[in-house]
């Protein structure tokens, strides 16, 4: 990525030109499109300001940021250079600025500098808070309303203004001496940036049919067009021209007729309200007519997302029992890395609750309700003698984990079943009014299936490890499931991983598992499954489990064949690597992730030095039994004949969400970050066996 010029050799803040000419001048394209080459905040940050960047374990730096001319990178780097390389992020990884000390570390060392010259970027996905502090409110003031009017537009743009944007922002990066004009060099450096390997004589075909002036240079419309020839998709071209026929032109009966093969409202008054709300062309639009480019802008949308946009709101029964809920939860969620050597920080709440928050939306009779999960004293009248003792049931299980590590061979190892009688000393580690607020998720020891099965208390809430969960998985599984009918339980990852490495949660909801706690701090495949379980019902936390986990043995499954034929991707982003930023060998792998006989994974071919607009049309086929519990995940990966395959970009979504038809898929990044606009295009047929 480039990063603009060096800081200027300066002790001095840098300054605007009084008349903002300069400025203007070199914003570009980009930032005309959003409307803001003019807006005085914008300018401030496209000129640059000192900030001092405050370090977790106290401590700060002087680094000079500045917004780059695509209107979405922020580069910084030290006042005269110095740092190894230039550091940036994107706008588009902001989740939300907070003005003030209004975070663990500002409170923590920002008491040296003013609160209103105090700010902190929160990012979306895993990356740690930013703490800043300019030297004046004014300059704070800047950044702080400048981000927030660049994350509106951005958020405000359709997927075909974002792309529109994107190439715009590489067009910028690529004219290197900044005359707005392009050489056929400068167009080939383009064309790397963009993740294409393009043939030398056919990328010169391309540039003199665009270089109408014929001075071999491109310029103004000569770059639109050049733009617009790159940004075509042939794909979507054929599908129009096949239900539009040779007039070229979508009447509203021919897109009545797509929408009944895509499985959806197929009414000519839905058809002709798409038309009124994606249509670009004024006159076309008053006649009910789409052309190609509103078509486009309708397959690109959420009307063509993969996701069920129902399911982007709570719609699931919410009166149930707390039992009958999958509920998204997670482990040791202060620390923000390892479980030795990890930093705590109350940060991560604030995070991890801002991405699966379970207060909002909790089952009905409980909303708007904190549950106390803990230990509590037995009451008056109760026995002290046989009570369930008061040690945590977690600390209790990784003593037994380590138990286990020291004597497999020993035959007295304590048995499931065993419940530990209270000590006078554990009742005094409890206040009884932090007793008194625990009333549905009492913590106890796990007494044995065969009790609980005979006596279920609802009440309370027993915690295994992976490991234990596994083993009661393998030998009662069914049993297993009946108990989590009824009673709550709690999987966590095992103590002995000490770098927050996660199991795969799937078997544990496989078998009805309420609270499947991983550790949310650790991307992978795991932490993927559980974002796409939690995607639907409105991303509440909040899932209700199938009829078969709720009422065993409840109702058969549907089974399903599903035939996938992943057609293209579009705009994948250029992967930094050690040995060389080469262009990517892109394929998609499809992995079917539920009861053990349905997981499966199919991929397809790789295609060599294309990572903006690879075609593949093959089609990946699955049968799946129990469709109630499977995950569909896409994934693409940069092919290495070599070495491990570099991950580019994922997608998972819950089986029951899943749209049929042409459909877009929007790609994350590892740590669940939006990779906007890189995004794949699929064609999924789904029938009844």
């Amino acid at each position: 990525m480039i990063c603009g010029r060096k800081a200027r050799p300066a002790a001095e803040q840098p300054r605007a030109p009084s008349d903002g000419a300069g400025v203007s001048r070199r914003s570009g394209r980009a930032l005309k499109k959003m409307g803001l080459t003019e807006d005085e905040d914008i300018k401030q940050m496209l000129q640059g300001s000192l900030l001092r960047k405050v370090r977790a374990r106290g401590g700060s730096r002087e680094r000079l940021f500045r917004l780059q001319e695509d209107g979405v990178t922020v580069c910084f780097e030290g006042r005269f250079g110095r740092t190894r390389s230039p550091q940036s992020f994107s706008v588009t990884h902001v989740e939300g600025v907070r003005e003030g000390h209004q975070s663990e570390g500002l409170r923590k060392h920002g008491a040296a500098f003013p609160e209103r010259h105090c700010f902190t970027l929160v990012f979306k996905g895993r990356r740690k808070n930013l703490d800043l502090a300019a030297r004046s409110e004014e300059h704070a003031r800047h950044w702080v309303q400048g981000l927030a009017k660049l994350m509106g537009r951005l958020q405000a743009m359709s997927q075909m203004e974002k792309l529109d944007h994107w190439i715009h922002g590489v067009l910028q990066k690529a004219d290197k001496n900044k005359d707005n004009k392009m050489s056929f060099q400068e167009v080939k450096n383009m064309l790397r940036m963009l993740n294409i390997d393009m043939d030398n004589v056919y990328a010169s075909k391309l540039f003199k049919e665009c270089d109408h002036s014929g001075n071999e240079r491109l310029e103004g419309r000569e770059l639109e067009e050049f733009c617009r020839r790159l940004l075509r998709r042939p794909e979507l071209e054929e599908l129009f021209g096949r239900y539009s026929g040779e007039d070229r032109v979508l009447s509203a009966e021919e897109l009545r007729d797509f929408l009944r093969d895509q499985g959806e409202d197929s009414s000519l008054r839905q058809a002709r309200a798409i038309i009124r709300k994606h249509e670009l062309n004024d006159k076309a639009r008053q006649q009910d007519l789409m052309m190609l480019d509103g078509f486009m802008m309708y397959l690109l949308s959420a009307a063509g997302d993969i996701l069920n946009q129902e399911h982007t709101r709570v719609h699931q029964d919410m009166s149930q029992p707390l039992s009958h809920y999958f509920i998204s939860s997670s482990h040791n969620t202060y620390l923000t890395r390892t479980q030795i050597g990890g930093t705590s920080s109350t940060e991560a709440y604030a995070k991890w609750v801002s991405l699966a928050p379970i207060r909002s939306f909790p089952p009905q009779q409980l909303k708007e309700k904190i549950l106390v999960k803990g230990k509590k004293l037995p009451e008056p009248w109760q026995e002290p003698r046989g009570v369930t003792c008061l040690l945590d049931p977690e600390e209790e299980e990784e003593e037994e984990e380590e138990e286990e590590e020291k004597m497999q061979d020993r035959s007295n190892r304590r048995s499931l079943q065993e419940i530990k009688p209270l000590q006078a000393k554990d009742a005094l580690q409890v206040s009884p009014e932090l007793s008194a607020l625990v009333v549905y998720c009492q913590a106890v020891p796990f007494p044995g299936l065969a009790q609980a099965l005979r006596h279920p208390q609802p009440c309370h809430m027993s915690s295994f490890s992976e490991r234990k969960a596994r083993k009661l998985i393998k030998e009662a599984g069914p049993a297993l499931v009946r108990y989590n009918t009824r009673q709550l339980s709690r999987v966590y990852p095992l103590g002995l991983k000490m770098n927050s490495a996660n199991y795969n949660p799937q078997e544990m909801w496989n078998a009805g598992c309420q609270l499947v706690a991983l550790n949310f701090q650790t991307p992978g495949y795991e932490m993927d499954l559980n974002t796409g379980r939690f995607l639907g019902n409105g991303g509440c936390g909040y899932v209700l489990k199938p009829p078969c986990l709720r009422s065993p043995p409840g109702e058969g499954s549907r089974r399903l064949e599903l035939h996938i034929r992943v057609i293209t991707a579009q705009q994948l982003p250029k992967l930094n690597r050690d040995k060389g930023s080469s262009i990517v060998d892109p394929f998609v792998r499809v992995e079917v992730h539920g009861v053990p006989a349905d997981c499966a994974r199919q991929q397809t071919r790789h295609k060599l030095n294309n990572g903006f607009n690879p075609r593949w049309e093959e089609t990946l086929r699955f049968r799946v039994g129990v469709p109630e519990l499977a995950l569909l995940r896409f994934v693409v990966e940069d092919y290495d004949s070599t070495s491990c395959n570099d991950f580019v970009g994922q997608f998972t979504l819950p089986l029951p969400s899943l749209r049929t038809g042409y459909r877009h898929i929007h790609l994350l990044s590892k740590d669940g970050a939006s990779l906007s606009p890189a995004t794949l295009f699929v064609h999924v047929q789904c029938r009844s066996l």
